[in-house]
């Protein structure tokens, strides 16, 4: 059984949603997002997320992580710092050896939505249908997560 983990990243909320597939059949594994405290320094909060990712690449053993791509934003700073956080990420990845596909947020919501300019309720209820879950995924990070995982799917192993 392979397991596919996707991180849509940030700073204060890291998404992430993991899917494996047995049988010609995906399902969710596990997906939630890692919280950092907002008042915290932004060191503090890097590495917070790093052991939580940390703990989630031990414990899920990934062959493939899927990291969203940054995209440009308006605002310079959350750029930056959600840079960072990509690069914590990425290292991360080489450190355990897992091999790491970057998409675009319009090149996810493309392959899932069939609309690169979907919104967040668009994603969700696609995640929902092609994974054949009960709920969506209430938070949107988490559900972003999923159809990152699900890009890394789409691609062999």
């Amino acid at each position: 059984m392979a397991c596919v983990l996707g991180l849509d990243p940030g700073y204060g909320r890291l998404g992430f949603g993991a899917v494996s597939i047995a049988g010609g059949r995906t399902c969710v594994l596990d997906c939630g997002i890692i919280s950092t405290k907002t008042g915290d320094a932004f060191g503090t909060r890097l590495a917070q997320m790093a052991d939580d990712a940390e703990t989630l690449l031990r414990e899920l053993k990934p062959s493939k992580l899927v990291v969203e791509k940054l995209y440009f934003t308006k605002n310079a700073k959350t750029a930056m710092q959600v840079a960072e956080s990509r690069g914590v990420l990425l290292l991360l990845a080489a450190r355990h050896g897992i091999p790491v596909v970057e998409y675009t947020p319009s090149q996810v919501k493309s392959a899932i939505c069939g609309d690169g300019r979907a919104d967040k309720k668009g994603i969700q209820k696609m995640v929902k249908l092609i994974l054949n879950l009960k709920s969506a995924p209430k938070i949107d990070d988490a559900a972003d997560a999923l159809a990152l995982a699900l890009m890394g799917v789409s691609e062999r192993l």
